[in-house]
């Protein structure tokens, strides 16, 4: 009973805190953990029942792995799984990489006024729909009227029909998602930049370092323990892909699916087209047992390095 009544007063003290992070808790209940049960699906022979979702799940034969197996025994397997990682390998490195690079750069601006105005256009991006981002890309790349073709045609040179030629996209995929996610992904080290100690260069200046200098042994070891933790969350998300980008940049085009398709593409596709609601199901859960082996792994290699950069 002792217990019960500190548990209680502890609630009250901190009631104002508990109700700031209670719309986030809803959410993740409703939207991460209660459709958790859905997962069963993966192990059943999904068949509509009358009675509703949850009649249906409840009354669908077992099949074991057989979902997996069909899963499995398809090319689409293969591919689905070499394109969600290669480019998400690509995605959370060289993305890394730009956003700390920018978030230096702005750091290092003069005119404050001017570093705010670049920093407002490279985080714009980021609140664009990928609809409609597809529509501009596909000014650029349209057979006929595209930009590109058009300047391709003034030089001379044939065009190109960009949404059935596989060989271009994994380059314009990775373009657009830098384009589109490197502002926004620069904000969380500027502001850790910002949030370092000005002792410490005033100190690297008295022992004659230069920006340079400055840069590489101040800013930089004092941001790499955000950029580890930031890198082991994201390598959770490695299978994991923009939805976006990879269905309604490349507009769905079936000739790009090769370099295109990827596991949510795939699991949109099944329960879309092919109606085969338990291996999509089954698809989902692997990408999420996979991402959640991935964490664990990362971190456990960040330990061996140093505990002190781990996440847990």
């Amino acid at each position: 009973m002792k217990h019960v009544n500190h548990f209680l007063k502890d609630i009250k003290k901190n009631s104002i805190w508990l109700l700031m992070v209670l719309p986030g808790t809803i959410w993740f209940l409703l939207f991460s953990y209660f459709p958790m049960f859905g997962t069963v699906i993966a192990f059943k022979n999904f068949q509509y029942d009358p009675g509703g979702f949850f009649a249906s799940v409840w009354n669908s034969e077992w099949v074991g792995f057989d979902n997996f197996e069909f899963l499995f025994s398809t090319n689409d397997a293969f591919i689905i799984t070499r394109n969600t990682l290669l480019y998400n390998l690509v995605f959370i490195f060289l993305g890394l990489i730009l956003a700390v690079f920018v978030a230096i750069v702005l750091s290092e601006l003069a005119n404050k006024k001017l570093a705010k105005v670049y920093q407002t256009g490279m985080l714009f991006p980021h609140f664009l729909s990928w609809v409609v981002v597809s529509y501009f890309v596909f000014s650029f790349l349209s057979v006929d009227k595209g930009l590109l073709n058009n300047i391709l045609a003034w030089f001379g040179v044939d065009a190109i029909s960009w949404y059935n030629e596989t060989e271009y996209w994994p380059y314009i995929l990775v373009f657009m998602s830098m384009w589109k996610g490197v502002g926004y992904g620069s904000i969380v080290y500027l502001a850790a930049i910002v949030g370092i100690d000005r002792n410490y260069y005033e100190a690297a200046m008295i022992d004659g370092a230069n920006k340079w200098k400055q840069i590489r042994h101040v800013t930089i070891p004092m941001i790499t323990p955000l950029m580890i933790i930031l890198t082991i969350m994201n390598v959770g998300r490695i299978f994991n892909s923009d939805f976006g980008l990879f269905y309604q940049v490349p507009r769905d085009s079936g000739a790009l699916y090769p370099v295109t398709n990827v596991i949510d593409t795939f699991v949109y596709r099944g329960l879309t087209t092919m109606g085969e609601i338990g291996m999509s199901t089954a698809a989902g859960l692997y990408q999420s047992v996979v991402g959640f082996i991935l964490v664990l792994l990362t971190n456990y290699l960040v330990q061996k390095v140093d505990k002190e950069y781990a996440l847990f």
